[in-house]
């Protein structure tokens, strides 16, 4: 989210991916408009559901790389003026033949205007604070928004918000710190567990610390379906610890840093903690897909890439290097 760019400025607003900040803020300050990808056809940088956010000096997210952006922002201050939707369409029967998509889309955009208060969205943003998933229709002037998947109605659009993916790394190496810092980067909410570390946090934007033992931090963080853990820590006790909370746990994805040679012990001691080969399947070890480097931010990238690759089901990127 930032404030309105000039012509000249770095597009950073497009960074968001998640319209929810964005619209939170903007209604602090009055009225906002939202416009969200309804329909897409012949491909297109963009999936269906990708928003903008625009209220009060308040721009956020993208549509098109920058073919449509600074039209649709046209539209939907007048919206924010007029309070009326509009169905805006870019590419092929578009009214507007001088704004050409590069990727030969064809896209079509719903720009609605909110008002501070607005249930729908007083809803979606509490389910986003309890971490519990939204789903949201709009047909530009009505608005639902539940815990439940909601049947649409004629001329609505509807979506579904996950709550915030989460990354929780533990240790406090090189590496580590290059998976933590990558990830806040990358739109995860972000936590760096060293137990007994510094007083002082890393200087990590984005980045939260806990120092307690692994496995009253990791209680207290909360895992979930959309969390992943990254073990770093170089330490068989942390490291134990840290698996054995997380790997029974709803997490997804749980990886170890550390060599291959000695994974064999590890997973014996593992099972004869009790764990279930279950859980123990859901090791993904050594830690990344493997692209070859060795560095900090090397690692990062690897880690980072195989947690994504696992969130969006690319089983041709996934790498479940641990038999049971």
């Amino acid at each position: 989210m930032t404030d309105t760019p000039s012509d000249d400025a770095w597009p950073m607003h497009g960074l968001a991916d998640d319209a929810r900040p964005a619209l939170s803020a903007g209604l602090l300050r009055g009225p906002a408009a939202l416009a969200t990808i309804v329909a897409l056809g012949g491909g297109g940088p963009r999936p269906v559901g990708a928003q903008m956010v625009f209220g009060e000096n308040i721009v956020s997210g993208f549509l098109s790389g920058g073919c449509i952006e600074a039209d649709v922002e046209t539209h939907a201050r007048a919206c924010l003026t007029n309070g009326q939707p509009r169905r805006l369409i870019y590419g092929e029967g578009s009214p507007w033949p001088d704004i050409r998509l590069l990727c030969g889309a064809r896209i079509e955009i719903l720009v609605e205007k909110i008002a501070p208060g607005d249930p729908a969205v007083a809803e979606l943003l509490a389910l986003a604070d309890v971490r519990r998933t939204a789903y949201w229709a709009s047909d530009g002037v009505r608005r639902a928004c539940s815990a439940v998947p909601i049947l649409p109605w004629p001329e609505s659009f509807g979506r579904s918000y996950e709550p915030v993916p989460r990354l929780v790394v533990l240790g406090g190496d090189p590496t580590a710190l290059a998976v933590a810092s990558l990830g806040a980067q990358s739109g995860f909410e972000t936590t760096l567990v060293r137990p007994k570390g510094p007083i002082r946090p890393p200087p990590l934007p984005g980045v939260a610390y806990r120092r307690e033992a692994a496995e009253d931090a990791l209680a207290a963080i909360g895992l979930d379906a959309w969390t992943a853990v990254a073990v770093c820590g170089h330490d068989l006790e942390l490291d134990h610890a840290a698996l054995l909370a997380a790997l029974p746990s709803p997490a997804p994805y749980v990886g170890l840093l550390g060599a291959r040679r000695r994974l064999p012990e590890r997973l014996a001691r593992l099972k004869a903690a009790g764990l279930a080969d279950r859980d123990l399947a859901k090791l993904r070890a050594p830690i990344g897909l493997d692209l070859g480097g060795k560095a900090p931010f090397e690692v990062a990238v690897a880690v980072i890439g195989e947690i994504m690759a696992a969130r969006h089901g690319q089983p041709a990127l996934e790498r479940r290097a641990v038999e049971a």
